[in-house]
């Protein structure tokens, strides 16, 4: 369920920030498409980052040794 509903956040927060770069930094055709790939851009690299440490946590490749005295 969490990983759902924060994809989906993600989703939206793209949506916002392409909208506003689009009102507010409205500089041409060309100006207007780098900015769109540079929010695309920036918005997928924070998903997959915070998707690959999510995932991470769910199988952890190192299981932690406990001392035999705790």
């Amino acid at each position: 369920m969490g990983f759902l509903v924060t994809t989906l956040i993600f989703v939206v927060v793209g949506i916002i920030a392409s909208l506003c770069a689009r009102i507010c930094c409205n500089r041409g055709p060309s100006a207007n498409l780098l900015h769109l790939t540079l929010i695309i851009t920036a918005t997928v690299c924070c998903w997959m980052m915070w998707a690959i440490v999510y995932l991470s946590q769910m199988n952890p490749l190192i299981v932690p040794i406990l001392n035999e005295s705790e």
